[in-house]
């Protein structure tokens, strides 16, 4: 059983909604023109049952140049926490990270180490992309050509050209996540304005395919809204729960690579 919270919540919904698979060269060979290092982005995550919203906790993406056995790669690390006020009724501290290859985008190695209630979990998975292998803990899997992990697919994403899809069309993807590959899809739903708790936007708007989880359901529930603007970050998120519902919403960033042309006024 999957396990996916504050983090993972961003990241089912920030990276999902980029892989091709049925587009050809989409999925491979892609550069990043949508970020660069120095780049940190910071969101809250709302829980609502009964019908009000209070604030459960935050979570950042940030974004470093460092080398990774000699070669230059972006060190991306996501990590999660419940707020103390929160924690009693489920604490958090969760942290991702991916070494990716700054020029084919492709993940060098990712780490996952996670405190989610009781449960805790330590992942290092190590990508060999020539022989298409992925060597974790328990041993070494085989792997498709260009496989992501949770973190870098983050950022892979952020690089798709939406304007070739049309409404309702299925963007597929596979991820490597606990020993296993995965084949999701999101359906791009289009563009439209949006409010969030930081202000208004043009977006990209995008429903995942999730895995069933603990917390989520599956299916096409989530939905997300992505700055329509060459920097493709995500503006917000909902998705109902087990228990309740979560939104998401970007509070503050710095150092994008482009000015944030989307926003259009405060709320």
């Amino acid at each position: 059983m999957k396990k996916f919270t504050i983090p993972a919540i961003l990241i089912f919904s920030i990276f999902t909604f980029g892989f091709t698979g049925d587009k050809g060269g989409d999925f491979c060979g892609i550069k990043n023109t949508a970020y660069k290092e120095g780049e940190v982005v910071t969101f809250k995550v709302y829980y609502s049952w009964l019908g009000a919203y209070i604030g459960a906790g935050e979570a950042t993406f940030t974004t470093t140049l460092e080398r990774f056995n000699g070669k230059p790669v972006y060190h991306h690390v996501g990590e999660g926490k419940t707020y103390s006020t929160f924690d009693n009724f489920f604490k958090v501290r969760d942290r991702y990270e991916s070494y990716v290859d700054t020029a084919s985008l492709l993940p060098y190695r990712f780490i996952r180490n996670i405190e989610e209630g009781s449960y805790k979990k330590y992942n290092n998975v190590s990508f060999n992309q020539a022989v298409n292998t992925a060597t974790s803990n328990n041993g070494v899997f085989p792997i498709t050509d260009c496989m992501q992990d949770v973190m870098s697919a983050v950022y892979y994403a952020r690089n798709i050209n939406f304007d070739k899809y049309k409404v309702d069309d299925k963007i597929p993807f596979d991820m490597f996540l606990d020993d296993e590959i995965f084949h999701l899809y999101i359906r791009y739903m289009g563009k439209e304005k949006v409010k969030t708790r930081y202000g208004r936007f043009n977006a990209i708007k995008i429903k995942p395919l999730l895995i069933k989880g603990t917390i989520f359901e599956g299916g096409e529930k989530m939905t997300a809204w992505i700055s329509d603007d060459p920097n493709h970050i995500i503006l917000r998120v909902e998705s109902p729960i087990s228990v309740g519902s979560i939104k998401v919403d970007m509070m503050s960033y710095k150092n994008l690579r482009y000015p944030l042309s989307s926003f259009r006024d405060i709320r």
